[in-house]
């Protein structure tokens, strides 16, 4: 019978900070008001995050290959190493979305719900990888 590992738990964590990157991150209302996700969309007169290659692509990059190697911890291909990997790479994604808010948000611009989902959805899933990673080291996740 097959049950559900801690892994795919990690990968649905990092499935809703993946889609939360295009919900509003940054919201103000001077000038008119606007809104900024994390990728880099803009609408209205907000004037961060600036142009080109930054935090917020970084973040769904990171969040793509913790998918990547949540899942191959989940089916048992190389657990181990993928489990560490998840775990670092949950921690690392925990650190930018940190960053992104201490670069970005200040008065007069505000954090958007996109920003806590995000940061909800890393914690749970630097939490998860803890688990996923016990099972890995702990013999659990071994296919017979």
């Amino acid at each position: 019978m097959a049950r559900l590992r801690p892994g795919w738990f990690v990968v649905f964590c990092s499935t809703v900070l993946l889609v939360s990157a295009w919900l509003p991150w940054l919201v103000t209302s001077a000038d008119g008001g606007g809104r900024a996700n994390a990728i880099g969309g803009k609408y209205g007169s907000i004037g961060v995050p600036p142009n080109g290659f930054g935090v917020g692509q970084l973040i769904v990059v990171l969040s793509s290959l913790l998918i990547v190697a949540a899942a191959m911890s989940a089916r048992s291909l190389r657990p181990k190493i993928a489990s560490t990997a998840a775990l670092g790479i949950s921690v690392i994604l925990a650190v930018l979305v940190l960053w992104y808010y201490r670069l970005y948000v200040g008065n007069p611009i505000a954090a958007g719900y996109g920003l806590y989902v995000g940061g909800g959805a890393v914690v749970a899933a630097a939490v998860l990888s803890v688990f996923a990673m016990v099972a890995a080291w702990a013999g659990m996740g071994r296919t017979r």
